[in-house]
C-alpha cells in the first residue's frame, strides 16, 4: 500500500519497526507493532504483530496483520493500516501467551480475506 506524500523504504531491521505505532487513514491509534512473525520456507515477514487495546500493556489484543496491509509512514515513524477503529475490534485476534498456528493455511486465508490482502505463500 503507497501512501500519498510518504517516504517509504522496502527493507529496514525489524529492531527499528518493533514498537512503533499504527495508525489508520482518519489518523486514529490502532496500537504499535510488537513482533513479526517470518514464513521460514520464504523468507519473507509474513505477518506484523499489532497489539490494540488494554490499557498500559495490559488485556491487550494481538492481530496478525498481513505486510502487504501495511505502509510505513517514514516522516511520522508510524504505520498506516487501512481500517477502521471498530473493524479492528471485530477481527479475529488472539493473546499475547496463546498465538495462533500462523502456518495454518486456512487461520491465513481468514486473516488475508479480512485485511484484504493476497496470501504470502501464494506469491512465491
Amino acid at each position: 500500500m503507497q501512501v500519498r506524500g510518504t517516504k517509504v523504504r522496502y527493507v529496514m531491521p525489524a529492531t527499528e519497526l518493533a514498537g512503533d505505532r499504527v495508525i489508520n487513514p482518519d489518523r486514529e491509534n490502532l496500537g504499535k507493532i510488537e513482533d513479526f512473525a517470518v514464513d521460514l520456507r520464504s523468507g519473507c515477514v509474513a505477518y506484523a504483530v499489532l497489539s490494540f487495546g488494554g490499557i498500559l500493556g495490559l488485556g491487550d489484543k494481538f492481530f496478525a496483520v498481513p505486510m502487504d496491509a501495511l505502509a510505513l509512514d517514514e516522516d511520522e515513524r508510524v504505520f498506516i493500516l487501512n481500517v477502521s477503529k471498530d473493524k479492528l475490534k471485530s477481527a479475529s485476534g488472539f493473546d499475547k501467551d496463546n498465538w495462533p498456528d500462523m502456518a495454518d493455511e486456512q487461520w491465513g486465508r481468514d486473516i488475508h480475506s479480512f485485511f484484504g490482502t493476497k496470501p504470502h505463500w501464494e506469491k512465491r
